[in-house]
């Protein structure tokens, strides 16, 4: 199959100190790999360089063979969408967050495509006026996900989306996940064996590097 994600030789270098070094990795398109490894090792910095929130200091990152970084930033990200550990959630409502898709293409929200994600999330259609700072951590992470689900991305990256979750938001968030994986490519970080258990390939990541 196909690659439709490649970092090839990418390196990194901040304030004097080597983060990522000669780093090669393929993610084929539909495929659900992992990268594994101790804290410190590089894994969320490869992440956030795939997201584009960081840039190489050499090396390049091709979207289906494509430059990532020649390309516009909201075009790339309408393909490629990060999840961080920690949702980012903002305004005052989980309505502000699910209409923001929509609104930077300039497009009326999709109440129906909304419903549809809160549903798989189990969340009511009142939750759209829901307050965010009502919200628990399970439920931020959940409405955080399914807004980046909203225009179904062509690649997934998730950084520890379920750390700290309960067992029954962690179900909630492995089914959501699933459901994506139908169609959809994920590179994912996390420690959690029932994740890690699906994953078609795992990738040691260590001071920096890949060890294969």
């Amino acid at each position: 199959m196909a690659d439709i994600l490649t970092l090839h030789q990418i390196s990194l270098t901040m304030q004097g100190k080597t983060l990522l070094k000669n780093i090669n990795l393929s993610v084929p398109k539909g495929s659900y790999i992992t990268l594994a490894g101790p804290s410190g090792a590089g894994k969320s910095t490869i992440l956030k360089i795939c997201a584009r929130l960081l840039s190489p200091s050499s090396g390049e990152l091709l979207y289906q063979g494509q430059n990532a970084f020649q390309m516009p930033p909201q075009e790339y990200r309408r393909h490629v969408s990060y999840c961080f550990q920690q949702p980012v959630l903002f305004g005052e409502t989980v309505s502000d967050n699910l209409d923001f898709p929509f609104q930077i293409r300039n497009q009326a929200p999709d109440r129906n495509r909304q419903q549809e994600l809160l549903d798989q999330v189990n969340l009511p259609k009142d939750y759209l006026t829901k307050s965010i700072a009502s919200l628990s951590g399970g439920e931020r992470q959940r409405v955080a996900l399914i807004r980046n689900l909203m225009f179904k991305p062509a690649i997934l990256l998730l950084d520890e989306v379920t750390t700290g979750l309960d067992a029954q938001n962690k179900q909630i968030v492995h089914q959501l996940i699933a459901n994506y994986r139908q169609t959809g490519t994920i590179l994912a970080i996390t420690h959690d064996p029932d994740e890690l258990a699906k994953a078609e390939k795992i990738i040691t990541v260590k001071g920096g590097q890949i060890n294969e």
